[in-house]
C-alpha cells in the first residue's frame, strides 16, 4: 500500500500543530506493541508454516516464556492461539454467518463475549452542509495517547469521538506512514477547514473508554460524531453492527446498505473511515477471507483481530 502523499501546506500545519517530544511522556521503547509488531511481521511471511513459539521468540528478540507471557497479558491468548486468529482458515470461519450479523446484530441482541460487539457506540452524523464546508466553524481538540495498537490519536468535538488513527512506522505499512504529524495532517486533510486543539486532558477519557473492554458500557456509551458524505456514513453505520469476533465483506455491506453494485465504493468509504477500531473496518475482509488493505496497515490490522479474539476468548 503506497502511503499518503501530504500537501506541503498540509503537513507544515500538522508540524507546527504537533507537541514537542518534551510536551507528554512518549511511549515507552520496548512496550507490548513494539514486541507484537516484530513477531507480526515474522508471523505475516512465515503463517504457513504455523511457526514454534521458538521460532517466533528468536525472531523477537526474546525466550519463548517472554512471548508466552506477552501474549497472555496483552491479548489473554496464548501464542499458539493468537496464530490460528489471524491465519487465513479462521477468517474464513469468521465470514461464515456473515450474511446473517449485519441483519440481525441489533435487532436480537447478542449473548455472552459476542455483547462486546459494538462498544456500547452511539453516534450521530453530522449535516451534509458541515461535511462539504470542510469542518468551516468546527472545533477539534486532539491528543495522543498510549493503545494497545501503538500511539494513538484521539480527535474529539464537543459532541463526541470525531477521529482516532495511529503513529505509524514502515513496520505497520499503511497509508500513514512517518511520526506524529503525518498522523495528525492525515486527519487535517478531511476537515482542512476546522480549528484544532491540542488538549491531551480533554481527550484522555476518550482514550481510556476505547481501549480498556471493562469500561464499555450501556450505561454510559460511547457518543461518535460521523463526519463524511451521505453515503460514507451509511457505509460507517453498517460497520458498527459488526460484532467482536466476526467478519464481513465489502460485497456483503454493499448489498446491506441496498447498493449491492457498489462493492468498490464501500471498500473506498471504509478506507476513508476515520474512527479507527470504534467504526470497526478492520473487520471488513476479502470474500476469500484474506486480509485487504488497512489505511493503518496490514500489520496493525493482524494485531487488533487476534486482540480481540482475545477479548472474545475472555468475554
Amino acid at each position: 500500500m503506497t502511503p499518503t502523499r501530504f500537501s506541503n501546506a498540509v503537513l507544515a500545519r500538522a508540524t507546527d500543530a504537533t507537541p514537542s517530544e518534551a510536551d507528554f511522556p512518549a511511549v515507552a521503547p520496548g512496550s507490548d506493541y513494539d514486541t507484537v509488531r516484530r513477531i507480526l511481521s515474522f508471523i505475516t511471511h512465515n503463517w504457513r508454516e504455523q511457526p514454534t513459539i521458538e521460532a517466533i521468540a528468536e525472531a523477537a528478540g526474546a525466550t519463548p516464556t517472554d512471548v508466552h507471557h506477552l501474549f497472555r497479558r496483552w491479548c489473554g491468548l496464548t501464542p499458539k492461539a493468537f496464530l490460528q486468529a489471524i491465519t487465513l482458515d479462521h477468517a474464513k470461519g469468521l465470514l461464515s454467518s456473515s450474511a446473517s450479523i449485519l441483519d440481525t446484530a441489533l435487532e436480537v441482541g447478542l449473548s455472552g463475549p459476542g455483547r462486546l460487539h459494538d462498544l456500547f457506540v452511539t453516534h450521530e452524523a453530522m449535516s451534509p452542509g458541515e461535511w462539504k464546508t470542510g469542518g468551516e466553524g468546527l472545533k477539534l481538540s486532539y491528543g495522543f495517547h498510549a493503545s494497545p495498537f501503538g500511539e494513538a490519536l484521539v480527535v474529539i468535538t464537543e459532541r463526541g469521538l470525531a477521529g482516532l488513527g495511529w503513529v505509524s512506522n514502515s513496520a505497520d505499512g499503511g497509508k500513514v506512514v512517518g511520526g506524529r504529524a503525518e498522523a495528525l495532517a492525515d486527519m487535517m486533510r478531511r476537515w482542512p477547514h476546522a480549528d484544532y486543539h491540542y488538549d491531551p486532558v480533554l481527550t484522555a477519557p476518550y482514550a481510556g473508554r476505547i481501549f480498556e473492554p471493562k469500561a464499555w458500557s450501556a450505561e454510559t456509551p460511547l457518543r461518535v460524531v460521523l463526519i463524511g458524505t451521505d453515503f460514507e456514513v451509511r457505509v460507517w453505520e453498517t460497520l458498527l453492527r459488526i460484532p467482536v469476533g466476526c467478519a464481513t465483506t465489502y460485497g456483503e455491506v454493499a448489498n446491506h446498505i441496498g447498493k449491492p453494485s457498489a462493492a468498490r465504493a464501500v471498500g473506498m468509504a471504509v478506507g476513508k473511515n476515520p474512527i479507527s477500531f470504534v467504526v470497526p473496518c478492520h473487520r471488513v475482509i476479502g470474500k476469500s477471507g484474506a486480509l485487504t488493505g488497512y489505511h493503518w496497515g496490514l500489520t496493525r490490522k493482524r494485531a487488533i483481530l487476534g486482540w480481540e479474539a482475545g477479548q472474545t476468548a475472555a468475554g
